[in-house]
């Protein structure tokens, strides 16, 4: 049997008539009633409008009234476990559907837009290709790919272009660290230039750095920095 972690979704109802809700609303309220979840209106196959409800029967009787009611003629809901997520998956879907009913295209509540980086990113690459090609003079290194310290290198150099912070968790405890422009790692006022040499200050033993540490990939997703060197970036 397939496992049910993660899951999301419960029950749906797909491309249901409209005039199986106007017919039969007393059947269909004993599969919608009070529950919540996502849905969809539908004109001519064509996806008109999605929302969100917690109790959907309520609001499907709502849009055979209102200012959607002559605009679709078939529905599907998707019946979810809880409302935990619910207004991220509407405003996803808004996002990548566009549908012509809806005003608005939603907000995520905690995500990180990338356009700026990614701005940032390429603006950076620019400059890179036109000092190559002779079309841009400096006077000084203005990209630094490996940064040398006290004879050794920052071995996080290659895959750092901000300042961010990383995570480790050992003994019930949450110790924090900053990583720098430079790749090196400064904890409790120590610079150190790898991960394990830093791990190490905390456990007082030999450890694998790139596998104690974590750093937040967006807001709420933390992953162990070998993923950064394993992806190359």
């Amino acid at each position: 049997m397939r496992a049910d972690k993660g899951q999301l979704v419960s029950q749906h109802l797909e491309n249901i008539s409209r005039t199986a809700l106007e017919k039969y609303q007393t059947i269909l309220k004993d599969y919608v009633k009070g529950r919540h979840g996502v849905y969809a209106l539908y004109r001519k196959g064509h996806l008109y409008y999605v929302g969100l409800a917690s109790n959907l029967r309520n609001r499907l009787k709502t849009h055979l009234k209102d200012r959607h009611a002559q605009t679709w003629d078939s529905f599907s809901v998707y019946l979810t476990i809880n409302d935990s997520h619910l207004h991220e998956l509407e405003t996803l879907i808004l996002k990548i559907a566009s549908p012509k009913g809806n005003k608005q295209s939603g907000n995520f509540i905690n995500a990180q837009d990338l356009r700026p980086m990614l701005r940032k990113a390429v603006t950076k690459e620019q400059q890179k290709e036109l000092i190559g090609l002779g079309l841009k003079k400096t006077n000084k290194v203005e990209i630094r790919e490996v940064i040398e310290q006290k004879g050794r290198k920052a071995v996080l150099a290659p895959y750092v272009t901000k300042r961010f912070e990383i995570r480790l968790r050992y003994k019930n405890k949450t110790y924090k660290a900053k990583v720098r422009k430079d790749g090196t790692i400064l904890y409790e006022g120590k610079v150190y230039n790898s991960p394990s040499m830093a791990a190490s200050a905390i456990k007082h033993r030999a450890s694998n750095g790139w596998t104690d540490w974590k750093y937040e990939r967006a807001p709420g997703d933390w992953l162990l920095i070998d993923n950064l060197r394993r992806s190359g970036k």
